[in-house]
This record gives structure tokens, C-alpha cells and sequence, in this order.
């Protein structure tokens, strides 16, 4: 039975999402019963598999954020969501760089690495190791997102990548969830992600069988998590028309950042 869509509220360290799952900044979800902390998308060696120039960053950054928030939340297990690679051709370097990562995330917690489509037919055996189709947690199925929709089951998903674009091609990255679904953003810092208000995230949602109505938003930063409340709400306050405003004779003030 669904519970009614919670409205906007105060920005905080944590909130939940849906029955006994907790958005974590900076874009994580917590399982606080069995302990579990999952994370989507982290197309980990990204600069090396797109063949740039670029050092490998990314890799160091996610590997010690997730180890910090592993450890201040005392997590049993870490279960990554998919896309943990970018992709399977990667040098021997990034290969190192990412098996090292993921030996100093296992001295912290439990790893389980659930397969998503950027690891390619061979999961990237070579680098990852063992990896599993989808595990359950808390009776929630966990699952990268890209195959069918598992209908009838609670499921934690990624692949969607989703983020709230607030124009002038800024964006964040957000939770999207109901009783029956949440979606995970990437972890990636390198996606802009896909558009919750967008008609292509309602279609990605509507195959779980989820409507707009159901879900409510949830921002990540760094270090809070935002609630936006209603998807559907949300949606049509930010793409509403905006009245023009009347002529004034009193001097505009300006709002500062606080």
C-alpha cells in the first residue's frame, strides 16, 4: 500500500526515501537494517576507457568517498549498482588503479558488485572479479535497471542516471522514489544526468509502473540531501509560466547567497 508522497522539507544528512531506505549525500542509499550502503553508476577508470588525456581522478575520489561514508555509517556491506566500470577495454594502469580501490573499500565493508550494461558481455571479469545479475537486501531487489522491469517486487535501481535540471544548464543529482521504486543517481561526477521532469524519465519510471504521482524528488550535494517533494508537483511548478512582472517605483533588491 502506498504511502502518501511526502511534500518538500528541510534540507538534512539523510531522509527516507521509501520503507527502510535512506538517501545519503552525495547520492547514496543506506539500508540501515542489514546495513547496507549502495551506490550507482560509478563508471569507474572513466578517463582511461574514453581514451582522454585526463588523469584518473574520478577513481581515487568516488573509492575514498564511498570509504568515508562507509565508515562514519558503520556498513557491513557495500553494494555497487552497475556501470562500475566504464567499460571493460581499459590499460593495465586504470586496471590497477580500480582493483586497488576496490581492495581498500572491501578492508572497510563487504563488496558486492551487481553487473550493469557498461561492463560489456565479459563484466570486465578481468578487473571486478566476481559479479552477480541483481542480489536482494531488506526485501528490496537491487538491480542495475537496464534489463525488464521486475514487476511486483520493490527494486533499487541506477542506469537512469537522474538528476533535477534547474536551467541555464545547471544540474543536481536526485533520487527519485515510491513505495515500489527507487531510483539511485550516478555517482559518476562526469553525467549531467537525465532530466526528472523530462517525458523520457517518466517513460524509464512508467516501465516499473510507476507514475509521477507516486514518486517525490530527493537533490544530493556533497553534504545534504535536498527534499523537493511530489515529482508530479514539482514538474508542473518548474514548467508553469511565469507572469511578467508589474512595473514598480521601488528599487529592486537584490538576494544574497547566505
Amino acid at each position: 500500500m502506498f504511502r502518501r508522497v511526502r511534500p518538500p522539507a528541510e534540507p538534512c544528512a539523510s531522509f527516507e526515501l521509501a520503507r527502510g531506505v535512506e538517501a545519503l549525500a552525495p547520492g547514496l542509499a543506506w539500508l540501515a537494517e542489514s546495513r547496507t550502503l549502495i551506490a550507482a553508476d560509478a563508471h569507474l577508470a572513466y578517463e582511461d576507457v574514453v581514451g582522454g588525456a585526463l588523469p584518473l581522478w574520478s577513481t581515487a575520489e568516488i573509492v575514498a568517498t564511498l570509504g568515508i561514508v562507509a565508515r562514519n555509517v558503520r556498513a557491513r556491506e557495500i553494494v555497487f549498482l552497475g556501470d562500475i566500470v566504464h567499460g571493460s577495454q581499459m590499460s593495465e594502469g586504470a586496471m590497477r588503479t580500480v582493483r586497488d580501490g576496490l581492495a581498500l573499500l572491501r578492508d572497510a565493508a563487504e563488496v558486492t558488485l551487481v553487473a550493469g550494461n557498461h561492463e560489456g558481455r565479459s563484466r570486465a571479469f578481468a578487473v571486478l572479479g566476481e559479479t552477480v545479475d541483481a542480489c536482494e537486501r531488506d526485501g528490496w531487489l537491487l538491480v542495475h535497471g537496464d534489463g525488464p522491469a521486475a514487476l511486483g517486487r520493490p527494486a533499487i535501481i541506477g542506469h537512469v542516471h537522474p538528476s533535477l535540471h534547474m536551467g541555464g544548464g545547471a544540474s543536481v543529482p536526485a533520487f527519485v522514489a515510491s513505495e515500489a521504486l527507487v531510483v539511485l543517481p550516478a555517482l559518476t561526477p562526469y553525467s549531467p544526468g537525465l532530466d526528472v521532469l523530462s517525458s523520457d524519465f517518466a517513460k524509464a519510471i512508467g516501465l516499473w509502473s510507476v507514475r509521477r504521482e507516486d514518486a517525490h524528488v530527493v537533490a544530493a550535494t556533497l553534504d545534504r540531501v535536498f527534499p523537493f517533494g511530489n515529482l508530479a508537483t514539482l514538474r508542473d511548478a518548474l514548467r508553469s509560466p511565469v507572469a511578467p512582472a508589474r512595473r514598480s517605483r521601488f528599487r529592486k533588491r537584490h538576494l544574497r547567497a547566505g
